[in-house]
C-alpha cells in the first residue's frame, strides 16, 4: 500500500473530533489555521471558538474594534497575527465585497497569509491541488525518507515542498493534507512517538537506522539576547493608574502597559535611584515606592528573554492622564502584564 493511501485510511480512523473539520466554510478554516499557527490545539480551541462566537463572520471581524480583538486574543502570543486577521478582514469585506478569495493566488494577498495557509484552505475549502508543509509534515517526511536537508534552509524548504507535492492525492488534497498534519502531530509526534504502532514503520528510513529522535534537522539561527524591564505601576490616592498603549511596531503593538524603563541588569530594591524618572510622569513628583518582586519574572520569547520587576509607587495625584485601577483589566496587554494584574489583584 502506498505512503499516501496509508495515511488517508490511518486519518480517517485516527482523527480528532474538531470543529473546523465539520465545515468547508473557508473563513471557519482561515480562522482555525491562523489560530493553530505555533499553538497547541488544547489552547487553540477556546480561542477559536470564542472567535466564532463573536465574530460568526468575515463582516463581523472586518466591523470589530482592534481593541476587542486583541482582548479575546489575550494569551495566545505573536499578536502580529490577530493583526493581520483584522486586516485581512477589512480587505475582504472592503475590496471583495465580502467574497473570500477561492484560489491559492488570491489567498496569498490576505495578509499573514503564506505558502502552508494558503495551501491548506485553498486544498480543504476548494479542493486546489497545494500540498501543505508545516512542522508536523517536515517531520513525517524527514523521518519517513530519512532526509537530512535541514528544514529551515533554503534548499530545505524546497526539496520538501517539492516531495510533499509529489506526494499529494490531487483527487482529494484537503484530506490528505489534513491526514499527514495529524499523523505529525499524534503519531509522529516530536519526542517519544510510538513507532511500534506506525502503520509506516515496516518502510520509515529513520527507524530503520535508528534516527528517529535526530530527524529532521534545524539549524539554530536566533540568538536570544536578554532585556530588564521595569514596569513602573503608579498608584494615586483616588485608585488611578497610568497605563500606557504601544504604539510602536513589535511584538506587543497596540496592546497596553504599564509605564516602562529598561535598565542594562536586573536592580534590587535599593537601586531604584537608577531608574531614569526624567521622561516619566514621576519628574518632580512625591512618590513611595517599593518593589513588587524580589525575583526576577522572567518571560521567555523565541528571540528574546525579558528579566522583569514591578515596581509599586505610590503617589497623591496623577496629574497627567490615567484610568481607574479597576479597569485595567478591560484592556488587551501582554501576558506578563495580564499574569501581574492577576497576582496582584488591584
Amino acid at each position: 500500500m502506498k505512503f499516501t493511501e496509508i495515511l488517508t485510511r490511518w486519518y480517517s480512523v485516527n482523527k480528532r473530533d474538531l470543529p473546523w473539520r465539520l465545515t468547508k466554510n473557508p473563513y471557519h478554516i482561515w480562522l482555525s489555521e491562523i489560530i493553530m499557527q505555533q499553538t497547541q490545539i488544547k489552547q487553540g480551541l477556546p480561542y477559536y471558538e470564542a472567535f466564532v462566537t463573536n465574530f460568526p463572520s468575515v463582516f463581523d471581524l472586518a466591523n470589530a474594534n482592534e481593541q476587542d480583538i486583541l482582548k479575546l486574543w489575550q494569551g495566545l502570543g505573536y499578536y502580529s497575527r490577530a493583526r493581520n486577521l483584522h486586516a485581512s478582514a477589512k480587505y475582504i469585506v472592503n475590496d471583495l465585497n465580502g467574497e473570500f478569495p477561492s484560489t491559492y493566488k488570491t489567498l496569498l494577498k490576505l495578509k499573514g497569509v503564506g505558502d502552508y495557509t494558503a495551501s491548506a484552505i485553498s486544498s480543504i475549502c476548494f479542493k486546489e491541488p497545494h500540498a501543505v508543509v508545516d512542522g508536523n509534515v517536515y517531520r513525517v517526511l524527514a523521518r519517513y525518507f530519512g532526509i537530512s536537508t535541514p528544514i529551515n534552509t533554503t534548499l530545505g524548504i524546497k526539496e520538501f515542498k517539492v516531495l510533499a507535492t509529489k506526494l499529494l492525492d490531487t483527487k482529494n488534497p484537503g484530506d490528505y493534507n489534513e491526514a499527514i498534519m495529524e499523523f505529525g502531530a499524534i503519531q509522529c509526534k516530536p519526542k517519544n512517538p510510538d513507532c511500534a504502532l506506525c502503520p509506516l514503520n515496516n518502510s520509515c528510513v529513520a527507524l530503520q537506522r535508528d534516527k528517529v529522535d535526530n530527524l529532521p534537522v534545524k539549524i539554530k539561527k536566533t540568538k536570544v539576547s536578554n532585556k530588564y524591564f521595569n514596569f513602573l505601576v503608579i498608584i494615586s490616592q483616588d485608585k488611578q493608574t497610568v497605563f500606557e498603549k504601544r504604539v510602536s511596531k513589535g511584538i506587543w503593538q497596540n496592546l497596553y502597559q504599564f509605564p516602562l524603563i529598561e535598565s542594562t541588569k536586573s536592580l534590587e530594591s535599593h537601586e531604584f535611584d537608577q531608574l531614569n524618572l526624567d521622561d516619566t510622569i514621576l519628574k518632580d513628583t512625591s512618590i513611595e515606592y517599593s518593589l513588587y518582586n524580589e525575583v526576577d519574572i522572567i518571560h521567555k520569547l523565541s528571540h528574546q528573554h525579558l528579566y522583569t520587576k514591578f515596581w509599586i509607587i505610590e503617589v497623591k495625584k496623577i496629574e497627567s492622564s490615567s484610568i481607574p485601577v479597576s479597569e485595567v483589566k478591560n484592556y488587551p496587554t501582554p501576558i506578563l502584564i495580564s499574569n501581574f494584574i492577576d497576582a496582584f489583584n488591584f
